[in-house]
């Protein structure tokens, strides 16, 4: 897959067919989407999903948006489902005051659109004045053809990233998971922390410090699985900022994995979330705090061997 940012003079020669929209999640809404970019690259067409590098909700409204997935995470799950091109377009001034009609003219001509997916309420162009009936109206004069995909829904409520972010920010990891079609996960390197779990728990763990945008569930203990290079552990994850250790720890990321020994510093690790286990808490000691993780380790343990991931 090829990724194109940091500019608004971005070009594809070849003839395409183009989604466009935030794709915070790509979740199962995404689906009959994509669905009709694979049909149309049957078709000879590139496909492209074109996106803005950030929310333009967060760059209007000064509202720091938490993401479903970072850029970088969302490149990742777009390559595997097989998109051609990723057009992460600046949200520039600009960009948020272009006209609609004009917007077409530019997508149009600069990535050589034939085809463009949509959902029904996709919106465009200055004060979001355009919208699927406006490309319509324009497709016999730019000839392009417009494919309207309608919503999916899951107990009457249409599926999308402010149901899933709902849900993972109630803590709820199996309906996120649902509503997703796989697993929530946070990605990065292994950072070196202070080595208490090593040495004066006993119980080692891996420490990944996510982005400030990336939403993560509630402060608390999940059973999770840990994917390293073409490996996968089973693990119990803390999410938080480990008050029972003392000083101001950052909110990070930290796992433990199940039967597993070695120097993981500086590899990048994607752990996901498979269930909640409890809130995090501060414990009057180490020693409490050493009790409760192994009881933490032994839930994942039955958990896993229930087969139920």
């Amino acid at each position: 897959m090829k990724y194109i940012k940091n500019t608004t003079d971005f070009y594809i020669e070849e003839p395409t067919v183009l989604s466009l929209g935030k794709f915070d999640g790509i979740h199962r809404g995404h689906e009959l989407l994509m669905e009709q970019l694979a049909a149309q690259k049957d078709r000879g067409l590139a496909a492209v999903i074109f996106t803005f590098d950030i929310p333009p909700r967060r760059n209007i409204s000064h509202i720091e948006a938490r993401v479903l997935t970072t850029n970088q995470e969302k490149m990742h799950i777009l390559e595997q489902i097989g998109v051609d091109y990723l057009v992460e377009c600046p949200f520039t001034e600009v960009v948020m005051c272009m006209e609609a009609e004009d917007f077409i003219a530019k997508i149009v001509r600069q990535l050589h659109v034939k085809c463009f997916v949509v959902g029904e309420d996709f919106r465009f162009g200055h004060n979001r004045r355009g919208d699927y009936h406006m490309l319509l109206a324009y497709a016999q004069e730019y000839g392009y053809e417009v494919l309207v995909v309608k919503k999916m829904k899951e107990n009457a409520r249409d599926i999308s990233s402010t149901f899933v972010r709902e849900e993972i920010e109630k803590g709820n990891i199996e309906k996120a998971n649902h509503l997703l079609g796989y697993r929530y996960f946070v990605t990065g390197p292994v950072l070196h922390g202070r080595h208490i779990g090593s040495t004066k728990i006993g119980i080692p763990t891996i420490n990944l410090i996510p982005p400030e945008e990336k939403l993560l569930p509630p402060f608390g203990v999940y059973v999770t699985e840990a994917i390293i290079g073409e490996e996968k552990y089973r693990g119990i994850t803390n999410v938080g900022q480990k008050p029972t250790i003392e000083g101001n720890n950052p909110v990070g990321v930290e796992t433990h994995l199940l039967d597993f020994a070695g120097d993981l510093y500086g590899k990048t690790v994607t752990v996901e979330f498979l269930t909640r286990v409890r809130e995090e808490r501060k414990f009057a000691s180490i020693e409490a705090l050493k009790e409760q993780m192994q009881n933490d380790i032994a839930f994942g343990r039955a958990y896993f061997s229930k087969d139920i991931t």
